[in-house]
C-alpha cells in the first residue's frame, strides 16, 4: 500500500493536490483528526475491508494543537510496519497573501486578523513537518496542470523528484527585471534580430530568429557556459534545501534574444525528469 500524507501551508494548493491524487486512484481523506491516523491505516490493511492500495490524507494547521501529536502518530505507523510519504506544499508569503485576497478567505489562524500574521504563525508551527517531508513542492509559479504533472511524476510514474522547481523567464530590460528572479543573465551582447527587417516582427519562438541568434559563436559559447553553470548550481541549491529557482534571461525588449536563450536552456534542463521545470516569456507580447 502507498500511504501519502499531504500537508503544507494554507493556500499552497493542498486541496487541489488531493483532488489530483483522487483522480489517479488514491482514496483521499482531508482533515482527518491526528488521533485517527493509526486506526485509519490499520483499517485500510484489514482483509475484511475492500482492498485499498493507495491512500492520501490531508493533514494541516486545521488540526490545531493536535498537530503537535503527529510525531507520535507517525512513530506508531513505523512500529506497525506501515511506510508513508509526506508531501509538503509551499509558496512564498507574498504569493499566499495574494491568493487569500483573491479568494477573500480569512487565514485559519487569524480569522479576524491580518493574513500575514497568520502565515507567519503557520509557517513556524509547520516547520517541523516540512523538515520531515519526502517531497516539497513550491507552487508559487505553478499552474494547476504543472502541479498535476509534478504529482503524477512522483505518485503515478514513480520517478525520482529532487524537490526543485525551475522557472526560466525571458524578459525585456526596458520593462524591468522580474522581482522574483534568483539569477539574472543579460544577453543584450548577442546579435539582435530586431534590426533585420524580415525578423523584426518575429520572436524567439520562430525558427528563423533562433537560427539567427544561435548562428553566432558568441551565443553558442555563452549558452554552453550558462548551461554548465546552471547544471553545477542546481544540485548545490537542492543540497541547501532550495525548493524553487527562478532564472531570468533578459534582452532589450524580451522578444528575440532572451526568448531564444531561455528556450535553449529549457530544452537542456527538461531532459532531467527529476526536476520540475517551466518556461515563461514575460514580455513576448509587449509593445
Amino acid at each position: 500500500m502507498r500511504f501519502v500524507i499531504v500537508t503544507g501551508m494554507s493556500g499552497a494548493g493542498k486541496t487541489t493536490a488531493l483532488k489530483i491524487l483522487e483522480d489517479v486512484g488514491y482514496f483521499c481523506v482531508d482533515n482527518l483528526p491526528i488521533e485517527l491516523i493509526e486506526r485509519f491505516a490499520e483499517i485500510t490493511l484489514d482483509d475484511k475491508v475492500d482492498q485499498i492500495d493507495k491512500v492520501a490524507l490531508g493533514i494541516d494547521i486545521r488540526n490545531g494543537n493536535a498537530l503537535s501529536e503527529i510525531d507520535s502518530a507517525l512513530e506508531q505507523l513505523d512500529k506497525t510496519g506501515i511506510s508513508y510519504e509526506i508531501i509538503f506544499l509551499d509558496a512564498s508569503d507574498q504569493t499566499l497573501i495574494k491568493r487569500f485576497k483573491e479568494t477573500r478567505r480569512a487565514h485559519p489562524l487569524k480569522m479576524d486578523g491580518r493574513v500575514d500574521e497568520g502565515i507567519a504563525m503557520e509557517r513556524k508551527r509547520l516547520e517541523f513537518l516540512k523538515s520531515k517531508a519526502d517531497y516539497i513542492l513550491d507552487t508559487g509559479s505553478m499552474l494547476t496542470r504543472e502541479l498535476r504533472q509534478a504529482i503524477e511524476r512522483i505518485f503515478v510514474d514513480n520517478k525520482n523528484y529532487k524537490n526543485l522547481f525551475v522557472n526560466i523567464v525571458s524578459f525585456g530590460f526596458k520593462y524591468g527585471i522580474p522581482t522574483d528572479c534568483d539569477l539574472v543573465y543579460d544577453v543584450r551582447f548577442m546579435p539582435n534580430p530586431y534590426y533585420e527587417t524580415e525578423l523584426k516582427h518575429k520572436t524567439g519562438n520562430d525558427k528563423e530568429v533562433r537560427d539567427y541568434v544561435m548562428d553566432s559563436e558568441v551565443s553558442k559559447e555563452f549558452l554552453s557556459k550558462l548551461t554548465d553553470m546552471v547544471e553545477f548550481l542546481i544540485p548545490n541549491y537542492i543540497k541547501e534545501g532550495k525548493n524553487q529557482l527562478v532564472i531570468g534571461i533578459g534582452c532589450t525588449g524580451g522578444k528575440h534574444r532572451s526568448v531564444t536563450i531561455a528556450r535553449e536552456l529549457y530544452d537542456v534542463l527538461k531532459k532531467d525528469e527529476t526536476l520540475g521545470i517551466k518556461l515563461t516569456h514575460r514580455n513576448i507580447e509587449s509593445e
